[in-house]
């Protein structure tokens, strides 16, 4: 940047940015978050990167008006690249072109439009890299900020770069994580050198050094205190007033000297956020206002009208209209409503008119509402939530009003305002008497109340809202039962009343579901009879539920009901329809690019590989669940991490993980993630052979028979139990045990009680179990469990003196163990086989594990023949990216084709 302009005081942020633009060369890209208060050289820093030379620059800047229009910022930046959306995968294409209003179609998740936005920015990158600056980060509609957020952290292999521009304040968590370049105050001597150059009137010293003092570094309020301050020394604005405030008041007074009608176009020029001067025209001819009234404010510098209406700052927008009575707002919005063509733009022509309103106005309020049907059909929810909100307070009709308040509350809700939710929720509840209206605010509320304290409160609250829709409508009176269900079982201990049992007991009193029975009916039956009456009087019903989903023709399913079937298959130790269910979970996810679901699907489908002893997929599919986890804001789910490192005997890591999540799960009454932790902590002390602490830490959970864990729980404890010499504790949770796997039937049902039951066995009786347990598990999926079946027959087999036959069993058990990662477990196989006198040679990892954990994902779609293009879809990252990290693997493996993959570990 030598040969532009040098921005004084500035050399070490403008050094980075110029990094930056170089490194584009390479094809290498990034993100940088240009973060600071208002007027401290933001917008100037942008200014002088986009004169860099080299790449082609894209602008997009946020306004604070707009932020309820989804994609609108997205859209900005996207316009000059609109012909190339032809060449994207057909689902990214229609994500675009629906986000944009382009075409009709489904709602578009804004992740999915990042990946789209991602790979339109690397097939344009191909030409000539590109710069994408955005200002005004702060206000950008969410749905921009996720969908940008999205593609600036997947830039490393490409020739993008993002420089986004934000106030110091801002909460913009959709840009977390990504680099950022703090702007602090100028110093004495570079503020001394800006007014300098900056500032030509004449300054005395103690003027100058008060305007030095007032702006406190801030270089907007040192070119613009001197134009307003009084310089003979008249500084004597409050020690709490910012130096923005300063410079906003600044400009509110310039405004105050222009004429009545300049004041009143500049504030039509702040209301319209496009920047469209032709709009604008047309308002002045609304308003009966000369289009020549703008030239006292572009005198003023307040703002300048070429190809779009720029003002000097942000802050001179919102000041100008913060300022103006609400009147004359009124008036300029509803100029803009006349300038504005309803059948190109009809939704900010709605929301004008809306602004323009004095009172309630039926036409209006209908207008709103359609408004927002447009707006959540391309993916806009907090601009249908906005628009419904309007809506509602312009109806006249007290009924209808109610019935839009709710619909706002519960699109408030979709945007986690849970707050504007319960107060529309609230103002439904108050209008006119309707039952199914009531009954509707009621479960919004209930969900509301579960939103933000999982506790039982809220689960009483659901359970009153399930019942209470059983006399309206008895199909979602089914589905609500189940989500309170779900709800009970998730809070667990911490739900002493209502328990599940009350649920279980309430849904079990409703009438038949018709016949033919859907999914969720069959589901809802079985988990109400386990909770009633136990699981093996459920087995019957539960298996034909989880059936049912197996083999459904549908993928249609409400949010969290395949987790609930798959919890449901794991009960019935029914390994493979766990596979399949979480699987699909993963796949529905992925091809709806339904991330803020996908980490539940993926932490699924995590557990059913330890349960196979694929711990290198599992810890691959952690991986990607923490990083997606925290790209949208949700908790990063801990139970399957803790889960990983406690079978892999990682003491520190597991212990970490577990006190780190106790007391949040304690406090949020998620009783469920408790019992995962004390699981957790079971697996890591039976795998140390500390089993005191392994049966301390799993007495509870072993009590309390809960859904989803009949399959882990009462074996830990067993084992725990019965090698601490305490088979008087062990005894009732085996015989619980042995109810639970004759109902289930499954091997690895069987094989698991008989693998129990003999370690409370003696002589030839133990024997028999144990070869069975082995023969049973052998023709399961259950990797894992069938090298510690092997190991404690093993260690039983020396302690009966077969040092031979021991050494077998102990053999193969180590090298199963050592092979899926289960590090404590193997080493107490070799322990046991040392003092059989056996020698253990280490073995050497396997290749896999020298990949990271993205690559070992990437290594195994390509095993499959998958594309470059299919992959990225399936991982959310752009070909290019793909082709990048397949060079690394190519390099780590030796190889040097796609083919070679298939004769790796790497094939599914």
């Amino acid at each position: 940047m030598a040969d532009r302009t040098r921005l004084i005081g500035r050399e070490h942020e403008s050094r980075m940015l110029d990094r930056l633009v170089a490194r584009l060369d390479g094809g290498h890209g990034e993100a940088v978050v240009v973060r600071g208060e208002p007027g401290i050289g933001k917008t100037a820093l942008l200014e002088a990167v986009r004169s860099a030379p080299g790449p082609r620059v894209l602008e997009a800047s946020g306004v604070e008006f707009e932020t309820d229009f989804a994609f609108a910022a997205l859209h900005q930046l996207c316009v000059p690249m609109l012909s190339g959306i032809d060449r994207l995968p057909q689902p990214q294409s229609a994500a675009l072109e629906a986000a944009f209003g382009l075409s009709v179609g489904g709602v578009p998740d804004p992740f999915r439009v990042g990946l789209a936005a991602l790979s339109l920015l690397s097939e344009t990158a191909t030409k000539r890299p590109l710069l994408c600056v955005v200002d005004d980060a702060q206000w950008l509609d969410r749905a921009s900020a996720q969908a940008l957020a999205f593609a600036a952290r997947r830039l490393r292999d490409e020739p993008v770069a993002f420089v986004f521009a934000m106030r110091e304040e801002s909460d913009r968590r959709e840009l977390s994580g990504l680099r950022e370049l703090p702007l602090s105050g100028l110093t004495a001597a570079d503020a001394r050198r800006l007014l300098a150059t900056r500032v030509r009137a004449p300054l005395d010293g103690p003027v100058r050094d008060r305007i030095i003092a007032e702006a406190r570094g801030n270089p907007l309020a040192l070119l613009e205190l001197p134009r307003t301050a009084d310089l003979a020394g008249g500084f004597a604005l409050p020690d709490t007033t910012t130096a923005a405030d300063r410079v906003e008041a600044g400009f509110r007074a310039r405004m105050r000297e222009l004429p009545a009608d300049t004041r009143m176009l500049v504030l039509a020029a702040a209301a319209e956020p496009t920047g469209n001067p032709l709009l604008l025209w047309r308002a002045a001819q609304a308003l009966g206002i000369d289009i020549r009234a703008t030239a006292p404010a572009e005198d003023a510098e307040l703002l300048t009208i070429g190809t779009w209406v720029r003002f000097r700052h942000p802050l001179v927008r919102s000041g100008i209209y913060r300022s103006a009575s609400a009147a004359d707002r009124r008036a300029v919005h509803g100029a803009l409503a006349r300038a504005t063509d309803d059948r190109t733009d009809p939704d900010r022509r709605a929301w004008h008119d809306a602004l323009a309103a004095t009172g309630p106005d039926e036409d209006l309020a209908g207008a709103l509402e359609r408004t927002a049907e447009r707006a959540r059909a391309r993916g806009g929810i907090a601009a249908a939530a906005a628009f419904l909100a309007e809506a509602a307070r312009l109806t006249p009709d007290p009924g209808l009003r109610a019935d839009r308040a709710l619909a706002a509350a519960n699109a408030k809700r979709d945007v986690g305002a849970v707050d504007v939710a319960s107060d529309l929720a609230a103002a439904a509840e108050a209008g006119p008497h309707d039952a199914a209206r009531q009954v509707a605010a009621e479960t919004l509320r209930a969900r509301i109340a579960f939103d933000t304290r999982r506790n039982r409160a809220a689960v009483a609250k659901l359970l009153r809202a399930a019942q209470h829709t059983a006399g309206l409508d008895p199909a979602s009176a089914r589905e609500m039962f189940l989500e309170t269900l779900a709800a009970a079982v998730f809070v667990g201990r911490f739900a002493d009343r209502p328990r599940a049992l009350d649920v279980a007991a309430a849904a079990r009193a409703l009438p038949p579901a018709p016949e033919p029975a859907r999914p969720l009916d069959m589901l809802l039956d079985g988990l109400s009879i386990q909770v009633e009456k136990g699981f093996p009087a459920a087995a019957p019903q539960l298996r034909r539920a989880v059936d049912a989903y197996v083999r459904g023709e549908t993928d249609e399913h409400g949010t969290g009901e395949l987790w609930i079937a798959c919890s449901a298959a794991m009960d019935l130790w029914d390994g493979p329809s766990w596979q399949v269910l979480a699987e699909r979970q993963v796949r529905l996810s992925r091809l709806g690019g339904a991330l803020p679901v996908l980490p539940v699907a993926l932490s699924y489908r995590a557990l059913a590989h330890i349960h196979t002893g694929e711990f290198d997929d599992a810890s691959a599919l952690v991986d990607e669940a923490y990083a997606i986890a925290a790209e949208v804001g949700v908790p990063g789910l801990v139970y399957v991490d803790v889960t990983l490192a406690a079978w892999r005997g990682d003491e520190q890591r597991t212990l970490h993980l577990a006190e780190f999540a106790l007391p949040d799960a304690v406090e949020h009454c998620e009783g469920r993630l408790v019992t995962a932790l004390e699981f957790a902590r079971a697996v890591l002390y039976n795998g140390l052979g500390r089993y005191e602490a392994a049966m301390e830490a799993i007495r509870l959970p072993a009590d309390l028979d809960e859904m989803g864990f009949l399959t882990c729980i009462p074996t830990e404890f067993v084992e725990a139990a019965a090698r601490a010499g305490r088979a008087d504790l062990a005894a009732p949770v085996l015989e619980r045990l042995a109810e639970v796997t004759r109902a289930a039937g499954t091997d690895w049902a069987l094989g698991t009680e008989r693998c129990a039951r003999a370690l409370l066995t003696d002589g030839p009786a133990a024997d028999d179990l144990y070869r069975e347990a082995i023969i049973r598990l052998d023709r399961t999926d259950a990797g894992v469990h069938a090298a510690r079946a092997r190991l404690v027959y093993g260690e039983w087999l020396r302690r009966q003196g077969y040092r031979v036959e021991a050494r077998t069993h102990l053999q193969a058990a180590h090298q199963a163990l050592t092979s899926i990662g289960a590090h404590a477990f193997a080493a107490r196989a070799a322990g046991e086989l040392a003092a059989t006198g056996e020698h253990v040679r280490k073995r050497t990892g396997d290749t896999p594990t020298r990949l990271t954990a993205q690559e070992f994902q990437i290594a195994k779609l390509v095993a499959t023949g998958a594309t470059s293009k299919e992959i990225g879809s399936q991982l959310f990252l752009s070909p290019r990216t793909i082709d990048a990290h397949l060079r690394n693997i190519f390099r780590k493996l030796g190889i040097t084709s796609r083919r070679q993959l298939r004769d790796r570990r790497f094939s599914v």
